[in-house]
């Protein structure tokens, strides 16, 4: 399996779901909302583990849901850096979202996740590169919210 693309993965999980009598409902489960996260490092197959307890616990469904790197939301990534960097070539942010690229098309994270009385449990695989997606997407966030923040309180002051 390459550790670049979760396609095949991705694969197997619906097969062992749909194997264990479990139906999938497509949906992501934000951070704001009460959940336990299911602690598997080192475990490549830890995923099944959940699954099996989902069954286990009488979960009707497991949700499933998956991100896949868009070319369209990697441009505008690029983009962005590039403007936060400008004339800056040579950037950490702009080089890291150009870096990015080559995994346009791929799929780079799977979260599995069961209700148990009252609690959302959760598992996420998830690539190397895309948590450096994320952690560069949420930089440039910060910095668009500092440079936002600054525009206010110069409005503020000159009235």
């Amino acid at each position: 399996m390459s550790t670049d693309n979760l396609l095949s993965l991705k694969d197997d999980m619906v097969a062992f779901i749909e194997g264990h009598g479990l139906r999938r409902l497509p949906g992501y489960v934000t951070e704001d909302i009460p959940s336990i996260l299911w602690e598997g490092k080192g475990n490549p197959d830890a995923w099944k583990d959940f699954v099996e307890m989902a069954k286990h616990v009488g979960a009707p469904f497991v949700t499933f849901s998956e991100m896949t790197m868009e070319r369209e939301e990697l441009d505008a990534l690029i983009e962005e850096a590039g403007e936060m960097n400008f004339p800056d070539e040579e950037a950490t942010e702009l080089v890291e979202a150009k870096w990015l690229r080559k995994y346009a098309g791929m799929l780079g994270y799977i979260q599995l996740g069961f209700v148990y009385q009252g609690l959302v449990f959760l598992h996420e695989t998830t690539t190397e590169w895309y948590e450096r997606f994320q952690t560069l997407l949420e930089d440039i966030e910060a910095f668009q919210d500092i440079v936002i923040d600054d525009a206010h309180s110069q409005d503020e002051e000159e009235e």
